[in-house]
């Protein structure tokens, strides 16, 4: 079963520039963002978290200016060990009543997930792994979160958790507001290490910083003990560290992610339908963003929503008569998988009707992922794709069942929000320093 721990971080000592220091996940910034929050402020994590420099000379510039923060004491080392708790209130992308997410961030043992102590829900890629590790290996240490999911249905654990003492709130540019509080009661977190243990933690976004985690400990441990240092069985490096959420609030609410499909040589609308009616019943539809989204949320039945650059609108229901274990595609999925949406548009639309492999998939070749469908149906609109797929959020049932049997969805099957942002906290990972 999971292992967690209350932390001991580093953290930046002025709370009142919180806004001004963190940032979000490394992998959602692009370049024109970097050089917004470089600029923000020189102590930025983004310094460190996305160094500027070429080649591999990058890793080392952020091993020098993270070392110079905590001999600066812009960073420094918490005192007491703490359960954080974290709460995000958000409005929803595309709009609505704003919403509470709350979590935590604690400690998780780094296993690999063949222990089944952790779970994951997608595959990974390599090439964010070799950045990611060559970076936590020269700044010995976690840069950011991960965020995971435990399981809480009667929210037995919130009392311990809402005991702590506020010593941040701040919102970002995007109108999230975000309050930490300290939860340093021993009685409460033993409650909360205790039950958290009792299950598996789901990865829900950080399968890379995860992996990461994982081949650093190993590695870190075996140089300490080819050195005669044998680190012990709970020195910090063996931990990474997560925001912890329960996966039975309501709150947790999972977003769609949706596919527009451009730069296919060539594209036929009349003859995509005619093979999609192999898997779906089509349906022609009208309506804008929101009356779309609610035809696709009433359907019982797997579905997507496809708009086409020529503005037609089409609503794709799984067929009843179709057995998709005799997929030419799909049958290579195990039947937990195949049967998801995601899956019926990777496999059976994306790759057997439009030729797109799993490869330029992974590579984005013919594929952007947008999450606001206003925004994604203007897109087509204008030809910037040759055909939309509107998605319903993958539930946090689906994702848990998938990860319970051992198996991963296609990519960008979820889409959390709000990021759990870079810069709250950091974790050292010193083989001679020990998790309370």
């Amino acid at each position: 079963m999971a292992e967690i721990a209350a932390m001991l971080p580093l953290r930046y000592r002025d709370n009142a520039l919180l806004e001004r220091l963190v940032a979000p996940p490394y992998d959602v910034i692009d370049a024109a963002q970097r050089a917004e929050l470089a600029a923000r402020h020189p102590q930025n994590v983004v310094h460190i978290d996305l160094p500027a420099g070429d080649g591999d000379a990058r890793y080392e510039n952020a091993r020098r200016l993270f070392l110079s923060w905590q001999e600066q004491g812009v960073l420094v080392r918490e005192s007491e060990p703490a359960l954080f708790r974290h709460a995000q209130s958000f409005e929803p992308p595309g709009g609505g009543e704003r919403l509470v997410r709350k979590g935590f961030f604690a400690l998780v043992r780094a296993v690999p997930f063949s222990e089944r102590q952790v779970l994951p829900h997608e595959k990974t890629l390599t090439g964010p792994k070799l950045d990611r590790i060559k970076l936590s290996r020269a700044t010995r240490a976690t840069l950011s979160p991960q965020f995971m999911l435990y399981s809480d249905p009667r929210r037995a654990l919130d009392a311990a958790l809402d005991s702590g003492q506020e010593f941040a709130d701040f919102s970002t540019p995007d109108g999230v507001r975000h309050q930490l509080f300290r939860v340093t009661k021993k009685d409460a977190i033993r409650e909360v290490v205790s039950a958290i243990g009792k299950g598996s933690l789901l990865i829900a976004d950080g399968h890379h910083r995860y992996e990461t985690a994982v081949a650093l400990a190993q590695e870190i441990d075996e140089a300490a003990t080819g050195q005669g240092r044998a680190p012990g069985p709970r020195a910090e490096h063996r931990f990474t560290y997560a925001l912890l959420t329960n996966g039975d609030d309501p709150s947790l609410v999972v977003f769609p992610t949706h596919r527009l499909v451009h730069s296919l040589e060539s594209f036929d609308p009349e003859a995509f339908g005619r093979r999609a009616s192999e898997l779906f019943e089509l349906r022609a539809v009208s309506g804008g963003a929101d009356e779309l989204r609610a035809l696709l949320a009433k359907e019982s039945r797997p579905a997507l929503l496809a708009v086409s650059a020529g503005g037609k609108k089409t609503l794709l229901v799984l067929r009843s008569d179709v057995d998709l274990s005799e997929h030419p595609v799909l049958k290579k999925r195990p039947a937990v998988v195949r049967k998801t949406a995601v899956a019926l548009l990777h496999d059976g639309l994306l790759e057997h009707v439009l030729g797109i492999t799993p490869e330029a998939q992974a590579a984005k070749t013919n594929l952007k992922y947008p999450q606001d469908a206003r925004l994604a149906i203007q897109a087509v609109e204008r030809g910037e794709g040759q055909i939309l797929f509107l998605m319903n959020p993958t539930p946090v049932s689906t994702i848990r069942e998938v990860a319970d049997a051992a198996e991963v969805m296609p990519q960008k099957s979820t889409y959390f929000y709000p990021k759990v942002l870079t810069g709250l906290l950091f974790h050292t990972l010193l083989p001679e320093r020990e998790v309370p």
